[in-house]
Parts: C-alpha cells; structure tokens; sequence
C-alpha cells in the first residue's frame, strides 16, 4: 500500500491574514481578573440571599435565599466578567472637592 501526500501551499497574503486573525482573537479574550465574576458573583448573592432571606422568612427563607443568590449572582457575575465591566466604584481614588467644584485625588 503506496500513501501520497500533498503539499498544501499557502501564500504570504493568507498567512499574514492568518496572523492578523490570531492577534485579534487573543485581544479579543477578556483579561483573567475580570473572568472571576462568577465566583464573586456566586459569593455575594449567596450572602445577600441568605442575609435577606433570614431577615424575611426565618431559616427555610435563608437556604431558599441563598439558593436564589447563588445562581443569580453567578449569572450576572459570569456576564460582567465576559464583558469586561468593572465591579465596584467608578472612582479609583480618594480625594476631595475644592472650592470650585474640582475633585483632587490624594490616595490611589
């Protein structure tokens, strides 16, 4: 039994496309910090559901709660994480107004 192989030739213009397109997909990865909005979003909702859950219903509302959290926050956790949104304050730093109305950080 004889096997052929063939020889597949690309040319530069596919190969650079080629290139381009890799470059593109790994810009296009969310950053790794950012994809841990499951697991927070997981941890918050519990705590939130069973927190409120208890406060409003006893211990049977506290495991539903928690329950309800958990998925709901892993869920919308696990959609910001994807699409990059940052968790938390808008502001990166501690500061103060003046006079005018201008915000001057002092601590990032």
């Amino acid at each position: 039994m004889k096997t052929k192989t063939s020889i597949l030739s690309v040319s530069p213009v596919m190969a650079k496309l080629a290139m381009l397109a890799g470059v593109l997909a790994v810009l296009a990865i969310p950053h790794v910090a950012q994809a841990q909005g499951v697991i927070r979003g997981a941890d918050q909702g519990a705590r939130q559901g069973v927190r409120e859950g208890n406060r409003a219903a006893g211990p049977v509302g506290g495991v539903v709660g928690g329950a309800l959290g958990l998925g709901v926050g892993a869920a919308v956790g696990g959609v910001k994480g994807v699409l990059g949104i940052p968790e938390g304050r808008s502001r990166e730093c501690r500061g103060y107004y003046d006079r005018r109305h201008r915000f001057h950080c002092y601590r990032r």
